[in-house]
């Protein structure tokens, strides 16, 4: 089954920023079932996997009515604590907009919930994928404020026609990111988050590999959509983060690799630096390389 909720244009009801109306009371009873088992499942198992950062922020979600989250009750826990709000969205949305709420600090929310013959494992990203597996994240404020460069840097990506790359530092530190806490690797991206088997498998499995986050590198690495991904990438902090972001020159990366072949998903590259369960000796993990 191919995923449903990819558009072009907005569709009937949907504004030209591509938001549109939660209509929370439209949610069906099986609908806040399937909310509530998700919830439960991945919340009480996620101890020992997850950051600190997401554990802190996922005290949020639990202070709202059980089942799918109102965004007006959502709205008014995390805007206060963060800066940010979510706005729905039907599904997939262009890379213009999606760049454009970003920077805002307006995390898009797809509206709508996986069905449940999908509960295990959903085909697209669902209300549940953005909610539970990206918003805890919204009250780290480093992580926060690379969300807002990330978002600003997409839209000059946008006018460079570079955003595939770029999309691949979204997918390898926001959906499958990891940190070093208290010495101890832990998972913060969201696809991690909502697959309890994957972050097991990237914090664990002796197949991957896990590497010092280098953004050439990463914007060099073609992704897995249909399994486990062959390479993960570490970062000792959000701030490291946030400075990577803030301090590389994006577009000279862009320039450089254009015209270089990508990095398959499971392949080494001659400037990797492999996590070895501690901090490495050289320049802090996240920090741009020359």
């Amino acid at each position: 089954m191919a995923a449903t909720h990819i558009f072009d244009a907005p569709p009937e009801g949907v504004a030209a920023d591509w938001t549109m109306p939660q209509s929370w009371a439209a949610f069906t009873a099986e609908q806040h079932d399937t909310w509530r088992s998700l919830f439960d499942r991945q919340s009480a198992a996620l101890d020992g996997y997850a950051c600190r950062s997401f554990l802190d922020g996922l005290e949020i979600l639990r202070q709202l009515k059980r089942g799918v989250p109102d965004f007006a009750e959502l709205n008014a826990l995390l805007k206060p604590a963060s800066g940010w709000e979510v706005v729905a969205v039907p599904g997939w949305i262009p890379n213009g907009p999606f760049f454009e709420h970003l920077a805002n600090r307006r995390f898009p929310a797809a509206n709508f919930v996986r069905p449940p013959e999908q509960v295990a494992y959903s085909e697209e990203p669902d209300m549940f994928h953005d909610i539970f597996g990206h918003v805890p994240m919204l009250a780290d404020p480093a992580f926060s404020d690379f969300l807002v460069a990330y978002g600003q840097a997409g839209l000059r990506a946008e006018k460079l026609g570079a955003s595939d790359f770029l999309g691949r530092l979204w997918l390898y530190t926001v959906e499958f990111g990891l940190v070093v806490e208290e010495g101890e690797l832990r998972a913060f991206g969201g696809g991690l988050m909502s697959s309890l088997g994957e972050a097991m498998s990237a914090l664990a499995a002796p197949e991957p590999r896990r590497i010092w986050l280098d953004i050439e590198r990463v914007m060099r690495t073609r992704y897995n959509f249909d399994e486990f991904q062959q390479t993960y990438f570490v970062i000792a902090g959000f701030e490291a983060l946030l400075c990577a972001t803030e301090e590389t020159d994006f577009a000279a990366i862009y320039r450089k690799i254009a015209g270089e072949p990508a990095i398959e998903p499971g392949d080494g590259w001659a400037g990797d630096l492999a996590y070895e369960g501690r901090l490495p000796a050289g320049p802090a993990s996240g920090e741009a390389r020359p």
